[in-house]
């Protein structure tokens, strides 16, 4: 009985750190307060994946990269795939924005051959 209980302890303090422990969980409830774009601007021809790090209402931060909407400014110097990544296609400058649950961020880049 007392080693039935001791393995019942252990088994149920471990589930308990594994839903509570992690730093970078976020509450139910918690939601997108800002979005950072990050990213090394392509050369003409070239390519470079941008990230977005989402600032959560409870002070966590998530990567949405991959649920975030994405569009350039210039899409004659720079086109932005549906997954951040960013293509050079001409000299020149544009911004790179990011959306995620109606809060944008963005990035400004220059594009050089």
């Amino acid at each position: 009985m007392v080693r039935s209980l001791s393995s019942f302890v252990v088994v149920v303090g471990l589930a308990v750190c594994a839903v509570g422990c992690n730093n970078n969980s976020t509450s139910p409830s918690a939601t997108i307060s800002s979005l950072t774009v990050t990213g090394s601007a392509p050369t003409v021809g070239g390519a470079s994946q941008f990230k977005v790090t989402a600032t959560m209402s409870d002070g966590t931060t998530q990567d949405v990269t991959s649920s975030a909407t994405w569009v350039s400014s210039n899409t004659a110097d720079a086109a932005v795939s549906g997954t951040g990544v960013v293509s050079g296609l001409a000299d020149g400058a544009a911004t790179i924005t990011a959306t995620d649950q109606g809060i944008t961020g963005s990035e400004s880049i220059v594009i050089t051959g």
